[in-house]
């Protein structure tokens, strides 16, 4: 199993409900978002055209890409309806001395 890493994105409580916050890496843009008290991590990158997720229309636990309309599962990343029919990466967060963190291979 590889190894993880993780890493800091916001201040407990530092994501209003709805809203989100982006991480760049290296390797990955990721996006958090805060949806009715859950946080969901997504590697914030469309699988049908590149385009950045983040800023899509919400609804529940889907976010709609905002070029072509792909939806995706924040939960789990599965690719809910067409043009995009890979499902995109998904993060785990957690809550760790006051700081929201999600975990990336190290």
């Amino acid at each position: 199993m590889d190894d993880l890493q993780w890493l800091d994105v916001a201040r407990e409580g530092g994501i209003p409900l709805g809203s989100y916050v982006e991480l760049e890496t290296d390797e990955y843009l990721i996006a958090v978002f805060n949806i009715d008290g859950h946080l969901y991590a997504i590697e914030d990158i469309c699988t049908h055209d590149g385009a950045e997720l983040a800023g899509g229309p919400i609804q529940g636990d889907q976010i709609m890409c905002p070029r072509h309309g792909a939806r995706f599962c924040l939960r789990t990343g599965k690719a809910l309806s067409a043009p995009a029919y890979e499902d995109i990466s998904t993060f785990d967060v957690r809550i760790h001395e006051g700081r929201i963190q999600v975990s990336v291979p190290a």
